[in-house]
């Protein structure tokens, strides 16, 4: 037999893995579809069971999203599922989002040493589990500062993303993509998880050293009007710096009061904040367009490429050459074959589509498709 994934022969077969996602109260939409359709798509790439999913609520009943749309679940989480991983998918509200019944059940899949993961504002619940204590978690930036108060134990990171042993959380939106994805690559290799990628349009495949952007008015509040207005103009003119004096001439500050506010509320000098959006936009440009490295440095407001590769290495880390290059080693188009390939290795398991999972029919329905098999695994 040839493995279709790395084409070598006699390889033993991948076990199915059996993901829950427990369903809590107005649960967002997006984060449940980000993180179930690159489980799809990697059964329908590789033409095999790779995964299963169910989805479940406490008493196997309807619930209901936060856009409002009511989703019948696979079963009750009680349910004869055998589980490997279980993901709680939040939403808003999330603190009288979920019931001491659900809470215990985690729990015990806790201490039968599943995999525990939150998507969204998830992770609060598993906070409250206490499966988080010890552990690096990420949720969406809205509950972030409320989980930290309320579960110092907890090492909660502004991170997209984050896996830490057996927990994986991630924030919101279709953050959940990449982390199925890198989980994916993980499991099954890069080649898969860049077909995904390819699939879904895809710019990159974020990692867990990308963070959330956490808007400024969310941190700040509305205590400092005059501090969000001068950073708004920051953020709007990154290519042709605006003037110290200028900006606090705009917001009706002096210079002094506004070097004050910064270092009160942000711990460091307006000019320094400035260079931080700068090459911060400048790292976004460098990982997910092919302008150059001089391009890079005009359009972020650096004089020259000397002065601007002198400043990306002391504030990021490494040379801006070195960011490039890390992008280009993982561009999802350089492994794939963007012809119709109907060799994909069809599902040889047909006969058991009389017990079909929600996993297999959809993987059966893909493959009845005009479409199916247009990305094709070298």
């Amino acid at each position: 037999m040839i493995d279709t994934l790395s084409g070598s022969r006699d390889s033993i077969e991948p076990k199915t893995r059996n993901i829950g996602f427990l369903l809590l109260k107005n649960f967002t939409m997006i984060s449940l579809a980000s993180a179930i359709e690159p489980l799809r798509m990697a059964n329908q790439l590789s033409g095999k069971e790779l995964y299963n999913w169910y989805t479940l609520t406490e008493d196997g009943e309807p619930v209901r999203a936060s856009d409002g749309i009511n989703i019948t679940p696979d079963g009750a989480m009680t349910g004869s599922f055998e589980l490997d991983t279980v993901i709680v998918a939040g939403g808003v509200n999330i603190t009288r989002s979920y019931s001491k019944r659900e809470l215990s059940w985690l729990q015990s899949m806790g201490r039968k040493g599943r995999k525990i993961g939150g998507i969204c504002t998830g992770a609060y619940m598993l906070a409250e589990a206490g499966l988080l204590n010890g552990y690096e978690c990420s949720a969406h930036w809205e509950c972030i500062a409320s989980l930290q108060e309320a579960f110092p134990k907890v090492n909660c990171t502004n991170r997209l993303f984050s896996v830490d042993r057996d927990r994986i959380t991630s924030s919101g939106g279709t953050v959940p993509l990449d982390m199925m994805l890198n989980m994916i690559k993980q499991e099954h290799g890069y080649q898969l998880s860049a077909a995904i990628s390819e699939m879904f349009i895809c710019d990159r495949i974020r990692n867990e050293t990308d963070h959330q952007r956490i808007p400024l008015r969310h941190v700040l509040g509305t205590t400092q009007p005059k501090l969000v207005e001068v950073v708004a103009l920051m953020e709007a003119n990154l290519e042709e710096a605006i003037e110290l004096d200028e900006l606090a001439s705009y917001v009706g500050l002096s210079r002094r009061q506004l070097e004050r506010l910064f270092q009160k509320y942000l711990q460091c000098s307006p000019s320094r904040y400035y260079l931080k959006l700068r090459l911060t936009r400048a790292r976004q440009l460098l990982k997910q367009t092919s302008m150059s490295i001089i391009e890079v440095a005009s359009a972020c407001g650096f004089v020259s490429t000397p002065h601007f590769s002198k400043c990306y290495r002391e504030h990021i880390g490494i040379p801006p050459r070195e960011e490039r290059m890390g992008m280009r080693n993982n561009r999802p188009g350089d492994t794939l074959i963007s012809t119709v390939s109907p060799q994909l290795g069809l599902y040889d398991r047909m006969p058991e589509m009389l017990q079909s999972t929600t996993a297999l029919a959809a993987l059966t329905e893909a493959q009845s498709e005009p479409s199916y098999g247009s990305v094709a695994l070298q």
